[in-house]
C-alpha cells in the first residue's frame, strides 16, 4: 500500500553521522613488545591465565586479534 501524499510538502530531514573527536592516545615510553608470531607459534588461538581466569586470544580470519574471557 502506497502512503505517499503528493501534497505533503513538509521538509524532510536526514540523520547525519558525525565522527567522534579524535583523542590523543597515551603510549607509555617503554612497553615490552612481542611479535604475534612469537606468542602464537603457528597456532590461531592461545590461552592467557590472569588472576585465576582464562582468557583466549585469537587471530581472526581477517588477521585481527580478539580477546575473550
Amino acid at each position: 500500500m502506497n502512503t505517499h501524499d503528493p501534497d505533503d510538502v513538509r521538509p524532510r530531514t536526514r540523520r547525519v553521522e558525525t565522527q567522534a573527536p579524535m583523542r590523543a592516545e597515551r603510549i607509555p615510553v617503554s612497553v615490552r613488545t612481542l611479535p604475534s608470531d612469537t606468542l602464537f607459534q603457528g597456532e590461531h588461538e592461545i590461552g592467557i591465565e590472569h588472576r585465576g581466569a582464562l582468557y583466549r586470544l585469537k587471530i581472526t580470519r581477517q588477521g585481527k586479534l580478539i580477546l575473550n574471557k
